[in-house]
């Protein structure tokens, strides 16, 4: 594991959103959606791709909150450019499971 200075942290951007609305994404070489995040007034929508369908439906994701480095440059996906990378961790099956608050926080808030 490389390690990485305090200074080196504090410079990602890891804030709270809340998912807004949610895309199939047949173009992705694997299986996946296209997200719409809200990340409140300061930061307004970004735009990503995530991984999760295996655990996730479209409908349990509208209005969910998770955690997304937002400072990341734009990436091109296929077809789509992403605008954030949304964050998880591997489940036991493998496969993506989101980082989320297990209570309400305001969208854009900051990971300290």
């Amino acid at each position: 594991m490389k390690e990485i200075t305090w200074k080196d942290f504090e410079q990602v951007e890891l804030r709270i959103g809340t998912i807004v609305d949610v895309k199939d994404f047949p173009e992705a070489r694997k299986p996946a959606y296209k997200l719409k995040i809200n990340f409140g007034k300061d930061i307004g929508e970004k735009r990503s791709s995530a991984q999760i369908i295996e655990h996730y439906s479209k409908e349990q994701l509208v209005g969910k909150q998770i955690l997304a480095v937002v400072n990341f440059p734009p990436k091109q996906i296929g077809p789509f450019m992403s605008e954030c990378l949304v964050t998880g961790l591997s489940g036991t099956d493998g496969k993506v499971i989101l980082i989320s608050p297990d209570k309400w926080v305001e969208d854009g808030s900051k990971l300290f």
